[in-house]
């Protein structure tokens, strides 16, 4: 059986991850490798990625704010990030098509939320597609109805876990 890890992202992980958001977003709503080298620099420790075999085969990633919800701008900004804030937002949970039906979005989603329990969080944001509100309920998400984010040209749904 191969090996499974979850660990920190660093900057030698940045091609990687890029091409995993390139497989799982159209171009308009994808991060780009930029991005995500400011993510890790402002807020690695809160930027998972899930290792099989020794390959990244997906990643979790956000900041953290006191904010309920996320705006088009915090995806943008790292300076919205605020390290005691009440809720782990999540920007991206991305796992390659090679490597789905595996669980592994259910492990990396697991373990951040069991990661903002232990840093004292109220919870944990994201915004969604509607045919992904189902996937999230499981992890008790409740949707909020329909964003305010108009991210890559999408519509989204605001969805919050509050422990």
């Amino acid at each position: 059986m191969e090996s499974l890890k979850i660990r920190t992202a660093a900057y030698e992980d940045l091609e990687g991850i890029a091409e995993i958001e390139k497989e799982c977003f159209p171009i308009a709503e994808a991060a780009s490798k930029q991005q995500f080298k400011e993510r890790i620099r402002f807020y690695g420790n809160h930027f998972l990625v899930l290792e099989f075999g020794g390959i990244i085969a997906g990643f979790i990633n956000g900041l953290v704010s006191d904010s309920e919800i996320i705006t088009d701008e915090i995806y943008e900004k790292p300076c919205f990030h605020n390290e005691s804030g009440k809720y782990q937002a999540v920007f991206g949970l991305d796992v390659a098509p090679k490597y789905r039906n595996n669980g592994f979005s259910a492990l990396l989603m697991n373990t951040l939320i069991s990661k903002a329990k232990n840093e004292k969080r109220q919870g944990v944001i994201l915004t969604c597609k509607e045919h992904m509100v189902v996937f999230y309920e499981k992890f008790g998400f409740k949707n909020k109805g329909i964003s305010e984010s108009i991210h890559g040209g999408a519509e989204w749904y605001d969805m919050i876990l509050k422990f």
